[in-house]
């Protein structure tokens, strides 16, 4: 058979599959018997298709007429169905028409009807009203409470009903009073029910309260009953100051009558020794009557039990500030001889000197966990009640202290003030010759000691935050960690200050030497020769170890920040949620605090970061004068020296020539700046306890080519000054200036172009110097150093 597909392709080339055919053949057929064959078995499958297309155009024709006679038949059963949903839809219409005018009828005929039962019902509350304002004397004077609360009761639905109408009025004045004259008459029943425990009764007078509407009378007596014992619980800690105080008194007498033969008596209790006990008794008070209330009053107890601990916070919320306030005054001899607390002081009512301490915060923390024990206990107590039920009662407990949590940043900021004034920060004072470098070293060695004691002092005032406000004062407790800050870092400068004389670089803001200085120049100058070259390195080392204490700083006050925002997370909800719950405004900054916190651009500290970044600025100045001021000493003067002008003196007999050595001057410098990184590598391995050896190495070099780079701006700046040089006095500048360069070049450090100028120029003789500017070398010299060096060596440029 043949494949049929390839003739239906758009693409079908007749030639292609011909050749194809013909090498599809067997080689031992010949090619004219195979296109022979080919071309009969594509006749054959041609007749075929056109039988096949014959028969099927011939059905076709005859299954056209019967499909046409469908679709007219299927088009008019179409129309019909129309016309009949039609008349359907016209039907529905018109019925639709008659029963809404049928349902509005009916509609005003109920409205009616209501209206006739409304008033059928009113006339019979009217009716039974007046009735039974005739009767319900009778009723009071039958004593029958429940019969007389129901009749009340009718009463108020009955004036409900009727509304308001004159011809009442004074049924309804009577009705407040026989209301009144009912919940007197039960109050001393549910007084006796509820102090002897009488379920049955106290249901029963419950449920005649409630008829009339008198819940909160319910809740007023339950709360009057219980609060009394429980005020005696608390009063019994005044009982016992005052019976101990009489009974000192006495003994105090009776032992000076004796001659001091009679033994005192015991020492009073203390208030935080006694609260646990108190805490614990009404606890145990409150559970007792959780247990009872749940069966007496077992739709109430929830906010019965609860309303009873607010209204006794209450009761005793001014006694229990007034204890707190002296209980924390007992902390420290100095309040405890006065018989004050932390308010006074607060007030300023205290004489001079004495001031909040740190054992004050920590009695005010103590017995305020003491405080937070109860309100957890109670917490689990009431857990069933309503939550906002829970919250109020939860803010009555910790009501006495919230006067204190309102001024926590005023306490906090006293308190660290005074630790920071105690650490030791003395400045450095100017000892005898010999003695500088311990006396910088020492006073180096107090500041480092400070910043750990600083941390400690920061990070136990968060905790105390945390213990005392749950997070909710940690805005104040930022403000007063930033003024500390200010106030830490104020000392630190005022001890760089110090430190400045001690190491004699009390130089002004443009590094020329004080007034105070010009003044004792010849002193200074005898001082500073007297220095030996080990207290130089001395004071160096003393110079670099305050680049310690910068770097703890910019850790400490990075740590700091870092650790602010775990407030949210570290306080106790609770607290925080009592207290933030009906202040938005503040609750609001806190939020917007903690959510910038996330920004890495966020300070927390703001004032204290700038103040920090400046105290940096100025120990690498300091360190910076330091480390030059060795160099400067020796430059000093450099440009007047008279070798510059010597001429070399002609002799009779000719002598022998010998090439010039460097001068003690610059040997000195160069000397000193190979030393340098031996004096660094101290610093680098202590910082790199914190930081990585490469970054400790790098911060190392790095003060290394500075001071290289301000020695060499040094020299350069005298070699300027310098008026007239001789060739003999050019000769000897070359060499010591060739061999400073030598020694920048053993630091790593690339030679400043003015420098090599200088060289270039000095080492050409005064001759041949015009030709050197002429010559291509001449583009790698600094023009105006070499215009400088002519005019120096009296060499004209203009010929």
């Amino acid at each position: 058979m043949v494949d049929l597909g390839p003739f239906s392709n758009e693409n079908f080339d007749p030639k292609k599959w011909i050749n194809s055919a013909c090498q599809s053949r067997h080689p031992q057929e010949s090619l004219d018997k195979h296109l022979v064959d080919l071309e009969m078995k594509l006749q054959m499958v041609s007749e075929e298709i056109a039988a096949s297309l014959e028969e099927q155009s011939a059905a076709a024709l005859l299954r056209v007429p019967r499909a046409t006679r469908d679709v007219i038949r299927l088009r008019d059963d179409a129309v019909s169905l129309r016309s009949a949903v039609s008349g359907i839809l016209q039907k529905l219409k018109k019925a639709e028409g008659s029963s809404a005018e049928s349902i509005a009828a009916l509609a005003k005929v109920d409205v009616v009807k209501q209206r006739m039962e409304a008033a059928y019902g009113t006339l019979q509350d009217a009716a039974g009203l007046t009735q039974l304002s005739s009767t319900v004397e009778d009723v009071f004077a039958s004593g029958d409470l429940p019969r007389a609360a129901e009749t009340l009761a009718n009463m108020r639905h009955c004036l409900s009903a009727v509304g308001e109408v004159a011809e009442f009025a004074n049924i309804r004045k009577q009705l407040e009073v026989l209301e009144d004259r009912l919940d007197t008459m039960v109050q001393p029943r549910l007084t006796d029910a509820l102090s002897n425990r009488k379920v049955d009764a106290a249901q029963d007078l419950r449920g005649i309260l409630m008829r009339i509407g008198r819940f909160k009378s319910l809740e007023s007596q339950y709360t009057k009953v219980h609060l009394k014992p429980i005020k005696q619980l608390w009063e019994d800690f005044d009982s016992r100051e005052r019976a101990n105080k009489s009974a000192n008194e006495k003994n105090e007498m009776e032992r000076i009558s004796s001659g001091g033969d009679v033994q005192s008596v015991s020492p009073t209790i203390s208030f935080s020794s006694w609260l646990p006990n108190f805490y614990d008794e009404l606890l145990l008070y409150l559970e007792q009557e959780w247990k009872w209330c749940m069966i007496a009053f077992p739709e109430d107890y929830k906010t019965l039990v609860p309303r009873l601990l607010s209204e006794t916070m209450v009761a005793i919320g001014s006694s229990f500030i007034s204890h707190i306030n002296l209980a924390i005054g007992e902390a420290v001899p100095e309040t405890k001889a006065l018989a004050k607390g932390l308010l006074d002081i607060l007030s300023g009512d205290m004489q001079k000197g004495i001031k909040i301490q740190t054992k004050h915060l920590e009695a005010l923390i103590e017995l305020h966990n003491m405080t937070g024990t109860f309100a957890r206990n109670i917490q689990h107590l009431f857990s069933g009640s309503d939550v906002r039920v829970l919250m109020d009662v939860l803010k009555a407990v910790y009501f006495p202290y919230e006067s204190f949590k309102q001024r926590y940043g005023q306490m906090e900021r006293a308190i660290l003030s005074s630790e920071i004034a105690g650490i030791d920060l003395r400045g450095a004072v100017i000892r005898g010759v010999g003695a500088q470098g311990i006396e910088l070293s020492e006073t180096v060695r107090r500041m480092e000691e400070s910043i750990p004691q600083v941390i400690i002092l920061l990070e136990a005032a968060a905790e105390r935050c945390i213990s005392f406000t749950g997070g909710s004062e940690a805005d104040e407790l930022i403000l007063a960690l930033d003024d500390i800050m200010l106030q830490y870092i104020s000392t630190l400068q005022e001890t760089l200050k110090s430190l400045r004389t001690v190491c004699g670089v009390d130089y002004g803001g443009d590094g020329t030497v004080k007034e105070t200085e010009k003044k004792d120049g010849n002193q200074n100058s005898r001082r500073v020769d007297l220095v030996s070259n080990e207290e130089e390195w001395s004071i160096v080392q003393g110079a670099l170890q305050i680049l310690t204490v910068a770097d703890n700083q910019n850790q400490t006050i990075s740590g700091n920040e870092d650790g602010e925002p775990s407030f949210g997370g570290r306080a106790s909800l609770d607290m925080a949620t009592l207290r933030l719950v009906d202040v938005p405004e503040k609750a609001r900054k806190l939020f917007n605090l903690l959510n910038q916190s996330k920004d890495p651009r966020f300070h927390a500290l703001p004032h204290a970061s700038q103040r920090v970044a400046a105290f940096a600025d100025t120990v690498n100045e300091l360190v910076y004068d330091v480390l030059i001021s060795k160099v400067r000493q020796r430059l000093s003067d450099l440009s007047r020296l008279p070798i510059w002008s010597s001429v070399e003196e002609q002799s009779a007999f000719p002598l022998p020539t010998f090439s010039a050595y460097p001068q003690s001057y610059v040997t000195s410098v160069g000397e000193y700046l190979l030393t340098l990184p031996q004096q660094l590598e101290p610093l680098a391995e202590g910082i790199s306890s914190s930081e990585t050896n490469d970054e400790a190495q790098f911060f190392a070099t790095e003060w290394m080519f500075k001071v290289a780079e301000g020695a060499t701006a040094l020299y350069i700046e005298q070699l300027r000054g310098i008026q007239y040089i001789s060739d003999r006095g050019a000769q000897q500048l070359s060499v010591d200036i060739e061999y400073l360069s030598n020694v920048l070049s053993a630091l790593s450090m690339p030679i400043p172009p003015v420098l090599a100028t200088f060289q270039s120029c000095l080492s050409t003789s005064r001759d041949q110097l015009k030709d050197l500017l002429k010559t291509d070398s001449a583009n790698q010299l600094d023009l105006p150093t070499a215009n400088l060096v002519c005019k120096m060596r009296r060499v004209s440029l203009d010929s």
